[in-house]
C-alpha cells in the first residue's frame, strides 16, 4: 500500500507513542500538498485500529453523512448509518474505543462552514478529552491550518497534544527511489522535485518508461501546473503572486530589485512576500552573521517552485504549442549551481554530525557584502571556529581548487569571524587528485557521498 515509504523516522517514532499514551491526543499534521501527509499518517496507524475518513470539498452534511458511514461500519451498526445524527453524537459512539481517528484535509471543511471549529472544539472538550481515542487532524492549506487551527485566535488552541510540520525529504533520501543513479544525476533530478515524494515518484515513473528528463514536466503532465494550482489552493490573486516569484527564480532578490521587475508598488510587494513568507514559498536570508536585520534578500524555499518559475512559467506558451526552452541543458546546468550549494550545506550538516569536520557546526549559511560573496559559511560560536566554502557545481582540477582557495582568502571577511580560527574549503561536482589538496583544506566533491 505505502509505495518505498523512504525516512520520516522521528515523525514516525512521534506518532506511534502518541497512539500507545493512556490519555486522548490531538494531533495536528500538515504541509503543503503531495508531502507525503496521508502516508505517515496511514502508515503510523496501520497497526492500529483506526478510521481514516477524507473530508471532500463538498457540504458539511456530505462529509457527516461518509463519516457517519464509516463509523457504522466500524462498529458494525448499520442504524447509525441511516440515523440523524450530528458530529457530536457521532463522536459520543465512539468515546470508549481505543481508537485512531485520521481526519485528512480537515480545511476542506472549515472552508465549508468554519463553524466547524467550534464544533470540534466542544467534541474534544466534552467528549474526546477524557477517552483514549487519538484524533488525527490533515491538512495541506498552511494558510488555514496555522490560522484557523493552530492559531492563538482558533477555537482549538491549547488542545493539541502533537503536532508535525511535514517538511519535503533531504536531498540524501532521493538515492533511495533512485539506487542505480550517481549523485550528480539525484542533484538534477532534486533541481525539479526538491523532496516531495509524489514529484519524486512521478520521475521515477516517467523515467521508467523510457522519458528523457526534459519530457517530464512537458503539458499535459502532472508537474507542468502543480505550481499554479497549489498558488491558487492557498491565495485570490495568483497571477501577482506568479510575476513576484518569477522576479526572485530569475536572479532580482533585493526587494527593490522585485518591486523594479514586477512594476508593483511597495506596499503589494512586502504583503505579498510576508504572505508567500507565511505560505513556506519564499524565505527571507541576512548574511550569516549580521546582527540587524538588513541587507536582505529572497529565496524560494523549495526546488520545484523555483524550477516553475525560472522554466516552465515563462516558456508556457511555447511549451503548450509543442515548443522547447531554448537551450535548456545550458541554462539548467547554471542552473543548479544554485541548488548545489543548498545541497552541499546539507552534506556538510551530515559531516558536522558524524565528527568528520574541524569542529561541530552551530550555524550555517551564506555571506554577501558590497559585492563579495561567500557561497557558505559554517560556524562554531563556542569555539570560535569558523570554515569558510566555495560550491562549484563544475568538474575541477587541482591547480583549480588552489586558485579558488586563494581568491576566498582574499575575499572581505564578514565581521563576525574576526578572530576566529579560519578553515577553507572547497564543495564541487567532481574533483581530480583531490589527495594534492585536501592538506591543510576541506575537499570534497560529490564521489565522497556515493
Amino acid at each position: 500500500m505505502y509505495e518505498q515509504f523512504v525516512n520520516r523516522e522521528n515523525e514516525m517514532r512521534f506518532l506511534k507513542r502518541a497512539y500507545e499514551s493512556e490519555r486522548a491526543e490531538l494531533i495536528i499534521i500538515y504541509g503543503r500538498r503531495r508531502v507525503g501527509k496521508t502516508e505517515l499518517a496511514r502508515k503510523s496507524a496501520e497497526e492500529k485500529e483506526h478510521i481514516y475518513f477524507f473530508a471532500e470539498e463538498t457540504l458539511e452534511e456530505e462529509n457527516l453523512k461518509n463519516f457517519k458511514t464509516l463509523v457504522a461500519k466500524y462498529l458494525k451498526n448499520d442504524i447509525i448509518e441511516k440515523a440523524e445524527l450530528s458530529w457530536e453524537e457521532v463522536f459520543k459512539l465512539l468515546k470508549d474505543e481505543n481508537l485512531v481517528i485520521i481526519i485528512d484535509e480537515f480545511p476542506n471543511m472549515i472552508r465549508e462552514n468554519k463553524s466547524i471549529v467550534s464544533k470540534f472544539q466542544r467534541i474534544w472538550d466534552e467528549i474526546l478529552s477524557t477517552s483514549k481515542i487519538k484524533l488525527v487532524l490533515l491538512g495541506s492549506s498552511i494558510s488555514v491550518m496555522e490560522s484557523q487551527v493552530l492559531g492563538y485566535r482558533s477555537p482549538l488552541y491549547g488542545r493539541r497534544t502533537g503536532q508535525i510540520y511535514l517538511k519535503p525529504l533531504k536531498f540524501i533520501h532521493l538515492k533511495e527511489f533512485f539506487p542505480e543513479k550517481s549523485l550528480e544525476e539525484i542533484v538534477r533530478i532534486y533541481g525539479l522535485t526538491d523532496g516531495i515524494p509524489a514529484y519524486i515518484r512521478e520521475v521515477q515513473y516517467r523515467f521508467k518508461i523510457g522519458e528523457k528528463f526534459g519530457e517530464v514536466f512537458m503539458p499535459n503532465k502532472p508537474l507542468f501546473e502543480e505550481a499554479e494550482y497549489l498558488l491558487r489552493y492557498e491565495i485570490r490573486d495568483p497571477v501577482r503572486y506568479a510575476q513576484i516569484l518569477k522576479a526572485i527564480s530569475l536572479g532580482y532578490t533585493k526587494f527593490g530589485e522585485i518591486v523594479n521587475f514586477t512594476g508593483f508598488p511597495n506596499s503589494t510587494v512586502s504583503q505579498y512576500l510576508n504572505n508567500l513568507e507565511t505560505l513556506h514559498i519564499v524565505e527571507e536570508e541576512y548574511p550569516i552573521g549580521e546582527s540587524r536585520k538588513r541587507n536582505a534578500r529572497y529565496k524560494i524555499s523549495d526546488n520545484y517552485f523555483r524550477f516553475y518559475f525560472r522554466f516552465i512559467y515563462p516558456n508556457k506558451s511555447l511549451l503548450l504549442g509543442g515548443g522547447k526552452i531554448p537551450a535548456f541543458e545550458n541554462k539548467y546546468n547554471q542552473y543548479l549551481g544554485y541548488v548545489f550549494e543548498d545541497v552541499a550545506q546539507e552534506l556538510l550538516w551530515t559531516l558536522s554530525k558524524e565528527g568528520k569536520l574541524p569542529f561541530q557546526i552551530q550555524e550555517m549559511g551564506r555571506w554577501w557584502k558590497k559585492g563579495e560573496e561567500i557561497d557558505v559559511v559554517a560556524i562554531n560560536r563556542d569555539e570560535r571556529k569558523a570554515l569558510l566554502v566555495e560550491v562549484k557545481w563544475k568538474d575541477l582540477m587541482p591547480r583549480e581548487v588552489q586558485g579558488i582557495i586563494e581568491k576566498l582568502k582574499d575575499k572581505t571577511k564578514p565581521h563576525l569571524i574576526r578572530g576566529y580560527g579560519l578553515h577553507y574549503g572547497v564543495f564541487a561536482k567532481h574533483i581530480k587528485y583531490k589527495k594534492k589538496v585536501r592538506e591543510g583544506y576541506l575537499v570534497f566533491d560529490l564521489q565522497d557521498f556515493e
